[in-house]
């Protein structure tokens, strides 16, 4: 931290580098892959309770519920995640537009992303050893120890020149042979392999990959257009909900072309997600334009600030869990009044202040929106949930930035950066490194057994989830990113 001695306030920079990297949004999609990672591998059954779960998938029988309102910690991770996608967008095409790359260029660029992430949602679900067979063997483990091992040579490119030229033969190989592995193996019992068939998670980022890439390009000097977009798409998702028939429900039911049907890659239906993807991009475009000639006066405002920024992304997961919704409204109504008096009195950069009113005005219309739809839930997810989480996430990213100003927490933030820098290996280290290990080594009914109690059952999420960090931290220091 830099002491200005003429003013006595101090600078702390967000950690933004010329290289497009930003350590405190790699730090935001570090803790959502990681805690998306927790989120699944706690026990399951009704040893923890129901707030460690989706609020629509609640113990002990975890059934889907699409009635219940409200969202847990769990409902987080994947629209941070999202946001963070979005953030990261105006900072990595910027080189693009530096190097005067035309538009077919980011065509190419977008669908080359679409089609790697749509390949990896498919080879990656169909790989797990308990989808190739109902009840694996050896073998099956085997495997998809191996198709963790091709998903390296598919996904990481050396930065030396030589090397390069090496890994395009072996990633055309790899490819081959992921290819052959999913036409040759039965998968779940017989069945064969299935477009329809995927992980829906990777298929949402895959298409929110291409169309953000695309509306960020052509609105990235048009910010209102930007942002009228999203009432189009609300539109026709509404209109098509509607008992008539009209173009909206037409094009939003689109799937097919002559006989070919394409819903295994693309619906309409995903780019609900857009409303959280398109307020990313606004993040990563204030990141952009940061300035570290700031003068924040001291750690005391930026204290407060830390704290009402904890208590807003609390208090909302409570009350809205809770369903205690009118105090909640005015909580969050006095706290945001705070958050804004402590943001300016304190001189934050331009870059923080509009981040902070741009969550705090999502936040509120995702409060207002709230009892539409039955209230707000991930699964369906609800208008209220993406003003909601979007809201929140821009908390979040300025939260890190904060965080990252105290050096007790300074190496926490940067540990979650180093994991959010290579999210692909961590999302699949699990299910095709770890649980295989686990199995081969005979270890895998001890770990079984931590599912017995609530601290067992905490512990399991927290061991396993240590250990995919250490895997990811491993191959960030080695550089072997994963990239599409």
């Amino acid at each position: 931290m830099v002491k200005n001695r003429n003013r006595g306030s101090t600078r702390c920079p967000l950690f933004f580098m010329l290289t497009a990297r930003n350590e405190s949004l790699d730090a935001l999609r570090g803790f959502a892959i990681l805690t998306m990672i927790l989120s699944g591998s706690i026990a399951f059954g009704g040893v923890l309770p129901a707030w460690m779960y989706h609020a629509q998938v609640p113990p002990p029988l975890h059934q889907f519920n699409p009635k219940i309102p409200g969202i847990t910690w769990v409902d987080l991770v994947f629209p941070f995640f999202l946001f963070s996608m979005g953030a990261a967008l105006p900072l990595s095409i910027q080189k693009y537009i530096r190097q005067n790359k035309n538009f077919l260029y980011i065509v190419f660029i977008a669908l080359r992303r679409f089609a790697g992430l749509a390949f990896f949602a498919l080879f990656t679900h169909h790989m797990k050893a308990w989808v190739i067979h109902k009840e694996p063997s050896v073998k099956e483990h085997l495997l998809s120890v191996l198709s963790f091992a091709l998903l390296f040579f598919q996904y990481y490119s050396p930065s030396s020149v030589s090397k390069k030229k090496t890994f395009q033969l072996l990633r055309a190989i790899s490819y081959i042979a992921g290819l052959l592995l999913l036409m040759l193996l039965p998968f779940r019992e017989g069945k064969g392999f299935d477009f329809y068939f995927s992980d829906i998670i990777i298929m949402v980022l895959a298409n929110m990959a291409f169309f953000g890439t695309m509306i960020y390009y052509l609105t990235r000097n048009h910010p209102l257009l930007r942002i009228g977009i999203l009432p189009v798409v609300m539109g026709i998702i509404l209109s098509a909900r509607e008992p008539e028939t009209g173009w909206a429900k037409t094009f939003f039911e689109w799937k097919q072309i002559g006989n070919i049907s394409f819903d295994w890659l693309y619906k309409f239906y995903f780019l609900k997600y857009l409303f959280i993807i398109i307020p990313g991009t606004f993040a990563g475009e204030w990141l952009l334009a940061y300035s570290e000639k700031t003068t924040e006066k001291g750690n005391r405002g930026r204290f407060y600030v830390t704290v009402i920024l904890l208590l807003l992304l609390f208090s909302n997961l409570y009350a809205l869990y809770s369903r205690l919704l009118f105090l909640n409204l005015i909580l969050s109504g006095i706290l945001c009044v705070l958050l804004l008096y402590f943001v300016r009195r304190q001189s934050h950069s331009a870059t923080i202040q509009n981040m902070i009113q741009a969550g705090i005005y999502l936040l509120l219309v995702g409060l207002c929106w709230e009892a539409y739809e039955g209230g707000i839930k991930k699964d369906p997810s609800t208008f209220s949930y993406y003003f909601v989480t979007s809201g929140l996430a821009f908390f979040m990213l300025v939260l890190f930035t904060e965080l990252a100003c105290f050096p007790a927490v300074k190496k926490i933030i940067y540990y979650l950066s180093v994991n959010g820098k290579n999210p692909m290996v961590a999302y699949v280290a699990g299910n095709l490194l770890l649980l295989p290990l686990l199995s081969l080594t005979g270890l895998k009914p001890y770990w079984d057994a931590l599912n017995a109690n609530a601290f067992q059952g905490l512990m399991k999420g927290i061991l396993f989830t240590g250990a995919v960090s250490v895997i990811t931290w491993f191959t960030v220091k080695k550089g072997w990113y994963w990239k599409t």
